[in-house]
């Protein structure tokens, strides 16, 4: 497992595979991240032991706000694509971050219609209307 040191605590990615990104991380007590987004993906903490404060920067329209959750062992949290967000470690913790891209079903635009060629259909199938 490839570790990485940060100002916060460690960080070592468990699992990387087509859209999916697991990192298991070790954060020490008063140590924070910084304020970052990601474009394209979703951002899940989800915490083993010690506490977590997620910070979102949410723009409301009539005012841009901060939202703070604190989760602790077996809470979870999901920061959606393109926010703005932070983490600050209140108890030393363990804590993993999953990553996901959520493929939207209704990314199709169509041309032609499909349909079966009469010559081709399979014996005794209804007419094509």
């Amino acid at each position: 497992m490839e570790v990485q040191g940060k100002v916060w605590g460690k960080t070592a990615p468990i699992f990387n595979k087509n859209n999916v990104e697991i990192h298991r991380l070790e954060g020490n007590k008063g140590g924070y991240c910084s304020k970052h987004r990601h474009w394209g993906k979703y951002n899940r903490f989800f915490v083993e032991s010690g506490r977590l404060k997620i910070t979102i920067t949410r723009d409301y329209g009539s005012g841009i706000l901060d939202d703070v959750t604190i989760i602790g062992p077996g809470e979870q949290t999901t920061v959606a694509p393109a926010q703005w967000h932070k983490f600050e470690v209140l108890e030393d913790c363990v804590a993993y971050e999953i990553y996901w891209v959520e493929l939207d079903p209704s990314d199709i635009e169509r041309e032609t219609i499909g349909g079966v060629d009469d010559t081709r259909r399979v014996s005794g199938s209804p007419p094509i209307s």
